[in-house]
């Protein structure tokens, strides 16, 4: 079969979008590629389709479990075999999923990088025949980068485990020295690079200065109908900008990753079925989700650097029609940015007091604790050590980009139960408890290995299976675990930190001052484009985007602030008698249609050329005729 005939028969389409065609080939080649398409540009089918095509798994790493489910999900809906290693299986469960991959059940094969280094998962890989090796944000191996994740340097041992198969890189967003410190981490055989133009024809770029941000976030919202995002920099700004809305009669509703699972899940169909027009979040929203029809993306605060800016403004208008990326800003916002990069990168003596703080709070002595998961509530610590939020979260992004912590505050753990009782007592209680005993035939029917380990359920599963309510299903195996029948630990959403290593004394915790440094320099770079861009008063700001991510050949987009600013201004004198100097140079080295003029005047815009060839026809300096041929006269 074809790549086509793939796309047709899974995905229903009957052509690739630009340069999905090219990275497919040249995977079904085994070279390794680095693909840099943006945000909606359809990186899940430049993986997809050649796997469909080898034998084999393709193994995916990815850090975001949220993203894992739903693109399993999807891949099952269209028959193809596919299963998500994440933190919320019982090592039975992985135990059984890595198996049956070995046995060749699955066509994908999704996990996070800290997997790669779990005994488990290396005690099988040789009997896993392995097709691709598709790393998805592959910006977070590169310390340069503004995500860096330790964990992603596993993957360059793995490639050792598997030297015949390719590498396919993929992310939206790296700048040119980390697009060449991805290939280098991931020990490239070539540097086959495909990029796209990292320019949005149909996306205008606006800055606005604000003194009263809901103001102008409301009148924007009457000015452009349609579907909206409005981006927060806290939790606590996304329920009061959503509420404020709303008192002006806008349809909204506000997410973060501190709701439960199923209340984000709730409030993000609703916004993606249109039952609610505007969605208020923090950069937790958004990874995975495809919705074309988003006009407007307002950011409430300023990024602190452009890679997630252009990220998150890239969500609106997919569908390929005009849609607006707006940033509001204050001077205070800018004062605000400039301070960051202490905050950031707090003092090393500080990094280490924060270390022992923590190690303090989950009672881990010296030399435990090496790849355990510890149920973390950073509110609760924060308050209880006295301790300043930004420099909790910072310094804790700091002990993991070190490799001693890994910190995840959206991990949701399915609810697990095990029996924990010999078959003879469970015999005996069906006969006092028939209540119940439907319950348990039900576990031991539908749940493998469920006797003798723990094993995750789906209350709802149980409750429809039984012909109960989910509620009277969750009482029934409460009940069945105060009975000493089975061992119930209910599903939960509790942040958990991982230790990487064995807690050590805090005194001789070992940070690479040099390269710490390093990191912390390249932040403030980064802070100070961002300032750039706020700034700017003239230049095109597509073009300042794409020229920051090394894409040099973009033209003004025409639709941002600056060039509708530039558009309205009549040209000076000076203006125009540099363009009809030059216009005069060109027509006496040949013929020139007008055509030809425009292509020739890239960096003029059009419509100031043209505003010359209609000044100089009126003055009788030139003559066009039909077919557009410039004559002087």
């Amino acid at each position: 079969m074809t790549p086509e005939n793939i796309l047709q028969q899974y995905w229903g389409y009957a052509s690739f979008r630009p340069m999905q065609k090219d990275i497919i080939e040249s995977v079904l080649k085994g070279e390794d590629v680095l693909a840099l398409l943006p945000t909606g540009g359809g990186k899940s089918i430049c993986f997809q389709v050649p796997a469909m095509m080898m034998d084999g798994v393709c193994l995916v790493i990815s850090p975001l479990i949220a993203l894992m489910k739903d693109q399993v999900l999807n891949l099952q809906k269209k028959n193809i075999p596919a299963v998500a290693l994440h933190s919320g299986l019982t090592p039975f469960e992985v135990k059984r999923v890595l198996q049956k991959a070995s046995y060749g059940e699955y066509k994908f094969l999704y996990l996070s990088p800290e997997r790669l280094e779990t005994r488990l998962f290396k005690e099988y890989l040789p009997a896993i025949e392995v097709s691709l090796l598709a790393v998805d944000e592959a910006h977070c191996i590169s310390q340069w980068g503004y995500d860096f994740r330790p964990p992603y340097l596993n993957i360059a041992a793995i490639r050792e485990e598997l030297p015949r198969v390719p590498v396919l890189a993929l992310t939206a967003s790296a700048t040119p020295r980390v697009q060449q410190d991805i290939m280098e981490k991931l020990d490239f055989s070539g540097k086959k690079l495909f990029k796209q133009s990292f320019e949005k024809p149909n996306l205008s770029y606006s800055v606005f200065a604000a003194d009263s941000k809901i103001n102008k976030v409301t009148e924007i919202l009457n000015r452009v109908p349609g579907t909206a995002i409005v981006y927060c920099g806290t939790r606590k700004q996304t329920k009061e900008v959503a509420n404020l809305l709303a008192m002006q009669g806008v349809s909204t509703d506000f997410y973060h990753a501190g709701l439960s699972q199923e209340e984000r899940s709730t409030k993000q169909d609703a916004w993606i079925n249109n039952e609610t027009r505007v969605i208020v979040c923090t950069n937790a929203f958004g990874m995975g989700i495809d919705k074309p029809d988003v006009r407007v993306v307002v950011h409430y605060d300023t990024p602190d650097n452009l890679e997630n800016y252009y990220q998150e403004a890239g969500r609106a208008g997919r569908d390929g029609k005009r849609a607006y990326a707006v940033l509001l800003c204050n001077a205070n916002d800018v004062e605000t940015l400039r301070k960051q990069p202490d905050i950031k990168y707090p003092s090393i003596a500080d990094i280490r007091l924060l270390y022992q703080a923590l190690a303090d709070y989950l009672h881990i002595p010296i030399g435990a604790g090496e790849g355990v998961y510890y149920d973390f509530d950073a509110s609760d610590f924060i308050k209880k050590f006295g301790l300043d939020t930004m420099f909790v979260l910072n310094g804790i992004k700091m002990l993991e980009q070190e490799g001693y912590l890994a910190f995840n505050e959206s991990v949701f753990l399915q609810s697990q139960v095990c029996f924990s009782t010999s078959r003879e007592m469970m015999e005996s209680f069906e006969q006092v408890q028939p209540a119940l005993a439907e319950v348990m035939k039900c576990l031991l029917r539908t749940y493998e290995g469920i006797y003798d380990n723990r094993v995750s359920v789906y209350e709802k599963q149980i409750a429809r299976m039984c012909r109960m309510t989910p509620e009277d299903a969750r009482n029934a195996l409460l009940q069945l675990a105060a009975y000493g029948i089975i061992e119930y630990f209910p599903q939960k959403e509790t942040p958990q930190l991982q230790y990487i290593e064995n807690r050590a004394q805090a005194e001789y915790l070992v940070i690479n001052v040099e390269r710490y440094a390093a990191r912390k320099k390249l932040y403030t770079e980064r802070i100070e484009k961002m300032i750039a861009y706020v700034h700017l008063s003239t230049e095109c700001r597509s073009k300042f985007i794409s020229a920051y991510f090394g894409d040099d050949g973009v033209r003004d987009c025409g639709i941002c602030d600056n060039c509708l600013e530039r558009k309205s201004k009549p040209l000076s004198g000076k203006d125009m008698q540099a363009i009809e100097k030059q216009l005069y140079e060109l027509l006496q080295q040949n013929e020139l249609t007008t055509t030809a003029l425009l292509e020739q005047m890239k960096a003029v815009r059009k419509e100031q050329v043209w505003e010359v060839l209609r000044y100089l026809q009126s003055e009788r300096k030139i003559e066009i005729d039909d077919a557009g041929k410039i004559f002087r006269r």
